[in-house]
Parts: structure tokens; C-alpha cells; sequence
């Protein structure tokens, strides 16, 4: 990670900026628990004003993720999925941030696929620094570290590094489960794709960065606490996440809204 990514010059980084990488995964695994002991329970499925759904595993994670992050950073502002859902949107100027997911796919979370994630993102000059994807059914953990090299970890065992792959003449593309549309299908016309794999949550970013597939279009509405975290991972991989122009897509806009983007392995 560059060095202005993990300063901690104005005081903002409780913990210094070598530790943080270690305790963002504990803090991510964490809520995953607690989100594993509300999974196997009769939850509750509440609508948002937005018409996405909500349970109490959002909240009980999201609530479990700020407090650790208020030790860690008590400085630092967060954006964090819930709370803006309930008007808590914090200001955060042109100052390093994070972004929280505290449980991205909650569709596949209500139909027990096991495909959702916790996310949680460090943002600085607009761009996702630091990042940990936790799958809390699957036990696996990806990470982009301070030195900006991407880890997988399953289970107990060792941390892997990971990397996207070279692109194969037949792309194997990989799409939302809940979200794919007749746009994306026209879109991957342009292509020659031996094998389209559907899946959920931030799960597809970390799959380019393991070099499990190539591409990822998203031309559909997502939040920058959707995908911060697996674009970080995907970064450190090797890959790239981009707006449809060709732009690097960049955090803090307003409102928190992602244009379509395309996530990509190596060419």
C-alpha cells in the first residue's frame, strides 16, 4: 500500500498502518460469527426504503464492525451500508475512509446459498487500499495487505497469495447471480466466452484475483461499499476494475453510486 495510504501523521489510525491489514481480518471474521449463528436460525426478512432486504445479521455484523473500527481508527469516518440506510452518512472530504459491507448478498443470504461476504474497505486518494472479503459459510478470507499483495486464507490454513491469470482466448466470465440483465447479455456479445459462472456478492471480484475467471461486467446500479473491498483484493491480484470509458473507477462520490464497470483479469 502507498505510503499516504497508511500514514498515520494525523493521528486517524489507532492501530499503525503494519497492524491494520491483521485486525480488519479479525474484525471481518468476527462478524462473520455472528452472522453464521443468525443464519441457521428462523430470521426475520425486513424491506428497506430502497426495496433491498435487510436482517438482523446486518445489523448485528454492521454493529460489530463499527465498534471494532472506532478502536482501530476512531478518527477515521465510516461509510457503512446500514447507516446510511438510516441517514448516518458521515462527511468525508478528501481524508482517507472506510467503507463497510457488513453483508453483501443478502438475497443469497436469505435463500442459505452461502454466497455472501463481509467486506471492509480503507480509502485514500479515492482508491480502495486496503481490503478483507470474508465468506462466513465457505471460511475463507481474501485480503490485499499493506505491501499491496493479495491473500486468500480457507480455514485454518496458511495464507496463500494469489494473482488473476493471463486471459485465455475463451474468457470464462463471471456474472451476478440476482442482477444479470439483457444489457450485460448484449455486452459479452463483443467477447468470445467459453464459460459464464454465476455468482454473488463481492465473491466474483475475489474469484478474477484468484484466477478463477476473467471477467466480470456489472452493468447494473452497485454502491462503493459493494465492491471497495474485492476491488482492492482484485488490484493487489494484478487485475483491474474500471468504469465502461476505460476510467479507473474512483470512491467518496456523491451519494456513494457506482457507474457500470467492468473487472478484468490479465489481458
Amino acid at each position: 500500500m502507498p505510503a499516504e495510504a497508511g500514514d498515520n501523521e494525523d493521528g486517524m489510525l489507532a492501530a499503525g498502518p503494519g497492524a491494520l491489514c491483521g485486525q480488519l481480518c479479525a474484525l471481518a471474521e468476527g462478524a462473520g460469527e455472528e452472522i453464521l449463528g443468525i443464519y441457521g436460525s428462523d430470521f426475520a426478512v425486513r424491506g428497506k426504503s430502497d426495496s433491498t432486504p435487510v436482517t438482523d445479521a446486518d445489523e448485528r455484523a454492521e454493529a460489530i464492525i463499527l465498534a471494532g473500527l472506532a478502536e482501530l481508527a476512531p478518527r477515521c469516518p465510516v461509510v457503512a451500508e446500514e447507516q446510511v440506510s438510516a441517514g448516518r452518512v458521515p462527511e468525508v472530504g478528501g481524508r482517507p475512509f472506510f467503507l463497510v459491507d457488513p453483508l453483501d448478498g443478502t438475497r443469497e443470504f436469505v435463500n442459505r446459498n452461502g454466497e455472501f461476504t463481509v467486506n471492509i474497505a480503507l480509502v485514500a486518494d479515492g482508491l480502495p487500499r486496503l481490503g478483507v472479503v470474508h465468506l462466513p459459510v465457505l471460511g475463507e478470507t481474501y485480503w490485499c495487505d499493506e505491501k499491496a499483495r493479495a491473500w486468500r486464507r480457507r480455514g485454518r490454513g496458511e495464507p496463500e497469495r494469489i494473482h488473476c491469470r493471463t486471459a485465455p482466448e475463451a474468457l470464462v466470465v463471471i456474472a451476478s447471480r440476482s442482477h444479470r440483465n439483457a444489457q450485460t447479455r448484449a455486452f459479452l456479445e463483443n467477447y468470445r466466452v467459453g464459460e459464464i459462472i454465476s455468482t454473488g456478492s463481492s465473491l466474483k471480484l475475489c474469484r478474477i484475483a484468484e484466477g478463477a475467471a476473467d471477467m466480470y461486467p456489472r452493468l447494473g446500479r452497485t454502491m462503493e461499499w459493494d465492491i471497495a473491498a474485492g476491488h482492492a483484493v482484485l488490484s493487489a491480484a494484478g487485475g483491474s476494475l474500471r468504469t465502461l470509458d476505460g476510467e479507473p473507477l474512483r470512491y467518496g462520490k456523491p451519494g456513494f453510486d457506482n457507474p457500470h464497470f467492468v473487472a478484468r483479469g490479465l489481458d
